[in-house]
């Protein structure tokens, strides 16, 4: 049985009139996606409104007010007799901080720290998760658990509690060593550097590996099987099939502990009241404050603290593109 739907037509109308409208679908699709694309913008914009408000008031604005304070110095006329006043001294203080030894010193401890403390901190946190993820280690959780509290320890209580195992005269372990006749000085002039990165090592691999962790814990156990069964043993595996997928968390967690080994600053503050190898200009972020609170100059610790900020944008910018380069020649191989 066929049904028939007929269609009248008004007298005097075109049939063409009968045909439903091809343009009309044309022409809203246009205006939804329009609509659909301002609700997108409008959502990414509250979504990201919090982010650009922290932005501006804990980094834009702090960093506007260094590079302008940098430009100014209060200078006193005459014979330093008379009022205090505050004038425009252009890049006179970048020459000072540039041509400062100590300044110059203090950023050639850090790159030294940076050297010993960098690889030890990644190479350490990733073998730590490997370990971890490969099952070897019983109570796996327990392990995780005890790895990261060093890190829940505020950095001055940290420094504290190492400051006392350093100390000649109170330390345990130094008592220990002098009981073997051997003597050791944790804060000498060829080992307060390595003690300070013992310090940061011990507050931060704990953190690191639980990024590594997670990261590998991503990793597809598909791929994991199959070299296996190509007959991979357990070290290979990890070397050549889990640490290049974890290659993004390697990067990042090298830029973060760049950028945070640059302001190098709780560990050797505290350690200098017993240590005379530490001065209070011994890192860059040592001079800063010293310049600001203790010789007042603001212009000048403004100053240091824009040439530090260039020096770390500059070489985290460095080892991302360095990483990025490498990352396009391995896809051309």
């Amino acid at each position: 049985m066929t049904t028939t739907i007929r269609t009248r037509v008004p007298a005097g109308a075109s049939p063409a009139a009968a045909a439903p409208s091809a343009a009309a679908p044309s022409a809203s699709g246009p205006r939804a996606r329009r609509a659909a694309r301002r609700r997108q913008l409008t959502a990414a914009g509250v979504l990201m409104t919090p982010f650009f408000v922290l932005l501006v008031t804990v980094f834009l604005i702090p960093v506007g007010t260094a590079v302008y304070l940098s430009f100014f110095s209060d200078d006193q006329p005459g014979l330093g007799f008379g009022p205090e006043r505050t004038v425009f001294v252009g890049l006179r203080s970048y020459a000072a901080v540039l041509t400062d030894p100590t300044f110059l010193g203090g950023l050639g401890t850090v790159a030294l720290y940076c050297l010993i403390y960098i690889p030890l901190m990644v190479v350490g946190a990733l073998a730590l998760a490997l370990l971890l993820d490969s099952g070897v280690v019983r109570l796996r959780a327990f392990a995780q658990l005890g790895l990261f509290l060093p890190h829940a320890v505020p950095g001055i209580i940290a420094a504290l509690i190492w400051l006392y195992l350093y100390t000649p005269g109170i330390s345990p372990v130094i008592e220990l060593f002098a009981q073997a006749d051997v003597t050791i000085d944790f804060l000498g002039v060829h080992t307060v550097v390595p003690s300070i990165v013992n310090i940061a090592l011990w507050s931060n691999l704990g953190y690191n590996m639980v990024v590594f962790y997670a990261a590998l814990q991503a990793v597809p156990r598909e791929v994991i099987e199959a070299s296996v069964v190509d007959g991979a043993g357990p070290v290979r595996t990890a070397l050549q099939v889990k640490t290049p997928l974890v290659r993004a968390s390697i990067v990042m967690v090298s830029i973060f502990t760049l950028i945070w080994a640059l302001q190098l600053f709780t560990e050797p503050m505290l350690l200098s009241q017993s240590s005379p190898m530490i001065s209070s200009r011994f890192s860059p972020s040592m001079y800063i404050y010293d310049a600001a609170f203790t010789r007042n100059n603001y212009g000048l610790a403004a100053a240091a603290s824009v040439v530090l900020l260039v020096c770390t944008i500059a070489l985290s910018y460095g080892v991302t593109r360095f990483t990025s380069r490498a990352d396009v020649s391995r896809e051309a191989r």
